[in-house]
This record gives C-alpha cells, structure tokens and sequence, in this order.
C-alpha cells in the first residue's frame, strides 16, 4: 500500500490537505486508544463507482460510538456525503475508506469525556487485503494463542481501536509462525474470528459461522455472504464452534472489507479440502463480485454510487 501524500482528508468537515492532517502528541486517543473507526470499499464498474453499504457502515460506526458515549457532531447523511465527497475530492474510481472517531487534545487521565471528539476520513488506493493470489489459491493459517476478548472486559460489537490491539498480537504471532493470518477462540475456546475477519466453515454442504455469542464483530460482509447464501438455497447456520471443526471442515473462507472473500487452504497445516478455493467459497465469492462489478442486478441495494 502506498500513501498518495497530495490528496485530501476530510478532517472536522474540512478537506485538508494530506500531511495538514495532525493530531497533537497528548491527544487522548494516542495514550489511551480512544477511537471506533469503518473499514468500508469503494468499487467501479461499468456503471460508474460505487461505495459498498455505506449506509450500514455508517450505522456501525455511530453504534460503536454509542457504546463509548461518543456523541459524533454529524448527522449520518452527513457522514455518508463526507465519504462520497472525500473520494470526488481525490479523484479515485476504487478506494478503501477510513471514518474514525477519537478523542483529541483536552485532557489525559483516564476519563475521556474531557477530551473532544475528533472526526475524520481518508481515502486510498488499496488492493486484495491477504493478496490477489488469495483469493483463489487460499491463505495458511493458524489458531492463536491469543484469545478474543471476554464480553465483559471490552464490547467486542464495537469496531474500536483498542480492540485491535488484541487483533495486532495474533497477526504479529501468525506472522512469526508462518502463517498469513490467524484464528482467535473466544472465552469458551469456542471458534471467534480472524484478527481482521470474519469466519465462515462448510462441512457437507451446510455453511456454519460463529454465533453472535462468540465474541465476534459483527462483520457486514459477513451479513451480505449470509444474505447471498440464503438466497441461492444454501444452508446457513450461525451456531457456537469447536476448535476441531475447522480441521475436519470441506471449506473454510474468511469476509471481511479489506479480505472480502477470501479462502483459508490450511489451519495449523492440516490441509483443509482439497488446499485451495472449494466449489462453495467459489460460488458465493462469484457471485459476491458480480454485484459488485455491476455483472449482475444489485437487487439488495448494497451500492451508492458517486
């Protein structure tokens, strides 16, 4: 990924230009991890570009902001058209898009609430998340040592920055493994997510994903792959999962903004099927670009185009 350092960030309802937009050092947010934040994908097609659920991107992030008593200053309609105009402004047909909240420069201490909310966006160009290459031959990965946190320490259903500090060990641990990703258990030792994605397993023909109860964020690409599976007659079951599944699993696929549908090959080298993209995965990762080249109807209304 690189920066494209001449464009514009929306900051406080204001296009500034991209190296103006700073923070000072005792903002709140850089001692104490105070921000929620969207990962959300712009598309192009033959019908022009197009943001991916903005509407419930939005949604999620004032959620997320309702949990930490954040009142956000913008309405979401006004959000949603910072997003349109930030891409406009830099000129992108295909982007990744960044909205954040944090607390900035007021006062340090532990209480948040004196310390003012800050909003941003930034747009850039940024390709497959886990490679291009991923998304038909699958990734390697393994079952951390690091688990999802307990639903009563942090609100796992908030996209907050702190979360993924919990998220960077179990990357950095993959990594160090040779792994290109890893799979948290939740406070049970049940199957949660990735550090970054959601999770999806196919055992004889049934699609099985973490439930609610896992300690999972509630991805919306993950929605749109259950939508998209129900619809073509699949079964969809969003129950708790063992650990051993995932080795005795057919398919095992990843969802997320950045991964979008991505296939997992092995988990802790036990190869999963046949070691790349199953003929489920494939099916519903077809049709899942398909909408969003614009190949077929968008009959769900998940784009906004510019």
């Amino acid at each position: 990924m690189a920066w494209d350092e001449s464009g514009k960030i929306w900051f406080n309802g204001e296009m500034v230009n991209w190296k103006e937009a700073k923070i000072h050092a005792l903002s709140h947010v850089v001692h104490y991890g105070s921000s929620v934040f969207e990962g959300i994908r712009c598309y192009t097609n033959k019908n022009g570009s197009a943001v991916f659920r903005l509407e419930e991107h939005v949604e999620r992030l004032f959620d997320s902001g309702r949990i930490y008593r954040m009142d956000i200053p913008f309405t979401k309609e006004e959000m949603c058209e910072a997003v349109l105009d930030t891409i406009k402004t830099n000129k992108l047909k295909e982007c990744y898009i960044r909205p954040v909240v944090f607390r900035g420069y007021g006062e340090l201490g532990v209480n948040p609430l004196k310390s003012p909310l800050e909003v941003v966006i930034a747009v850039w160009e940024w390709g497959s998340y886990l490679g291009q290459e991923a998304l038909e031959l699958g990734v390697d990965v393994g079952v951390s040592t690091w688990r999802r946190m307990a639903p009563d320490t942090l609100p796992n259903m908030a996209k907050a920055g702190a979360n993924y500090m919990n998220s960077q060990l179990v990357k950095m641990e993959a990594l160090e493994n040779g792994y290109e990703e890893g799979i948290m258990l939740d406070y049970q030792g049940m199957v949660s997510e990735g550090s970054g994605e959601n999770i999806f397993i196919v055992k004889d023909d049934v699609i099985y994903t973490p439930s609610m109860s896992s300690s999972l964020l509630k991805g919306i690409t993950r929605d749109s792959i259950i939508q998209l599976a129900i619809k073509m007659g699949l079964e969809v079951r969003e129950e708790q999962i063992p650990r051993e599944m995932l080795y005795m699993a057919n398919e095992i696929f990843f969802t997320g903004t950045a991964a979008e549908v991505t296939p997992v090959r092995s988990v802790d080298r036990i190869t999963i099927g046949s070691g790349k993209r199953g003929p489920i995965t494939e099916k519903l990762q077809k049709s899942f670009f398909e909408i969003l080249e614009g190949k077929v109807k968008d009959d769900f209304g998940w784009l906004t185009y510019l």
